[in-house]
């Protein structure tokens, strides 16, 4: 009969090994299953603001020649351009500040009302633009007042990208959200092509002199009356499902885990940046890398083949009507192809586009006809298509549900305004500072190199929940589905769900007075 060992009384007894606890199992009442009616009024409301917004900025790219005149009329024309673009760019100057602050509010007290704030600020300050005196009128306060309104819209602006991609990513299933999302640029888009007809009609039937006395105000009062309607839609939406999730969890739980999980509870601008600045860099590259190519195209080109081409300020504006409109209408097929084939491949599209067209695009441009010039728009489009399609649902899908707002805000709006707001400026000073009407495609090169390296460490968001969010599905049987077969579904880690927010939410809809 086997003896036991003797035992050693100064010997440490062994733990017991500690199996990592689990989560427990996704069940089919912890699915987000989306109200398509909702949705459907939310992508709207969100869309018509955001076509309002590019409306309003458009205009002003399209009226740069007009408006230097306008309010700079003592200096030569290069002066005159320069001052103008200047103005463009001072508008991104205050876009951070508006991304903080209002990305701030939106994680405290909902997407909607931000969104609608943001709005009326940004509607308000055009229609007053068309009311400035010119610098005839009142010499250098003319110029000081466009900048303050300028800078009022930047302000604004610099909530609503970042507000309007967090709340339709936050609103679509997880499968359609890269084609929902980019609806949101379709309407970028529209507005501009929308803010580019308005002053082709007026340059056709007007005359130069008459566009210089008074019908350049025409489109920016035109906001007024606009602005009015898209508030109007804004303010029929409602507060997006997740974060609504999270706002409840927070209220019924300040104290426990959920109140205590940095992704589960809305930080301040420095909590952000320490908690998340890996996502805020990679989130700046991207926006650099996209919005190069696409600030390029919308809000350059008009001044760029008025001044460097030779064409007048109608033909340089009607060009990019038809390339602007095609372009819009295939933002929605590559979404719908992110969600298909995924964000990275999609945006590395774009990418390696920029690298190999920005050079042949510019060439075509140089030759003078219209066919060629066209033709070089179009290829300057192609990457703006394959990019914007898909930053819209790539860059919420970068921080969680609490803290998403602000970090789209800073990461967005920073990035604009160091890279998009100024791309105008710095390429038509790259050309006066070399006599090289090659440079803005160089430039362009060298961004997008930049933006896919960061495509390659992004992670895929594609089909997958988004962080500090439930599944979000269009059906209930796609929610049992999904919960069937959670265990073998490669697009879905069940241990990194909220859970805790959803069994807050719960324990307080249990706790109400209607349930007692």
């Amino acid at each position: 009969m086997p003896t036991e060992p003797p035992s050693n009384p100064t010997a440490i007894p062994a733990k017991p090994r500690r199996r990592p606890l689990r989560r427990r199992r996704l069940e089919v009442e912890d699915v987000n299953v989306v109200d398509k009616a909702m949705m459907k009024k939310a992508v709207g409301g969100t869309v018509v603001g955001n076509t309002m917004e590019w409306f309003d900025i458009g205009v002003y790219g399209y009226l740069a020649v007009t408006m230097g005149a306008v309010f700079l009329s003592d200096a030569d024309p290069q002066a005159q351009l320069l001052f103008s673009l200047g103005v463009f760019a001072a508008t991104f100057i205050a876009r951070p500040l508006g991304g903080v602050i209002f990305g701030r509010i939106g994680d405290r007290i909902g997407r909607q009302k931000t969104l609608a704030a943001t709005l009326i600020m940004m509607a308000a300050s055009t229609f007053i633009i068309g009311l400035l005196p010119g610098y005839a009128q009142i010499g250098i306060a003319a110029p000081i007042l466009l900048v303050l309104m300028k800078l009022l819209q930047g302000f604004s602006t610099g909530g609503e990208y970042a507000g309007a991609t967090t709340f339709v990513s936050e609103y679509a299933p997880d499968k359609r959200r890269g084609f929902l999302a980019s609806i949101l640029d379709l309407g970028s888009y529209m507005g501009f092509a929308l803010g580019a007809g308005v002053v082709s009609a007026l340059q056709l039937a007007l005359s130069e002199e008459t566009m210089l006395e008074w019908g350049w105000r025409i489109p920016f009062l035109i906001a007024g009356p606009l602005g009015a309607v898209a508030i109007y839609f804004r303010l029929k939406i409602e507060e997006s499902p997740a974060f609504q999730a999270t706002l409840d969890a927070q209220e019924e739980n300040a104290a426990t885990a959920a109140g205590k999980d940095q992704d589960a509870v809305a930080q301040g601008t420095f909590g952000i940046f320490r908690t998340y600045w890996r996502g805020i860099v990679l989130a700046m590259v991207l926006v650099a890398a996209a919005n190069t190519v696409g600030y390029a195209l919308t809000s350059y080109m008009p001044s760029y083949l008025t001044e460097a081409k030779g064409y007048d300020p109608l033909h340089g504006t009607l060009l990019t009507i038809p390339v602007l409109v095609a372009m819009a209408l295939c933002i929605p097929l590559t979404g719908r192809l992110s969600d298909r084939i995924g964000r990275r491949p999609v945006l590395w599209m774009g990418a390696g586009s920029t690298v190999v067209l920005a050079v042949p695009a510019f060439l075509l441009i140089d030759r003078g006809p219209v066919w060629s010039t066209l033709l070089g728009l179009a290829l300057l489009a192609v990457p703006v298509t394959f990019y914007v399609a898909n930053l819209a649902s790539a860059l919420p899908a970068l921080f969680p549900t609490a803290s998403r707002y602000g970090a789209m805000g800073i990461a967005y709006n920073f990035a604009v305004a160091i890279f998009g707001g100024t791309a105008p400026l710095i390429m038509q000073g790259l050309i006066a500072a070399t006599g090289d009407d090659m440079m803005p495609a160089y430039y362009l090169m060298l961004t997008s190199a930049v933006g896919a390296v960061a495509i390659g460490i992004m992670k895929e968001s594609a089909r997958r929940p988004m962080p500090g969010s439930m599944p979000s599905v269009a059906t209930e049987e796609e929610a049992r589905e999904l919960v069937a077969g959670q265990d073998e579904n490669p697009l879905l880690d069940v241990d990194e769900l909220p859970f805790d927010l959803v069994d807050a939410q719960r324990a307080e809809g249990s706790e109400s007075p209607a349930n007692r």
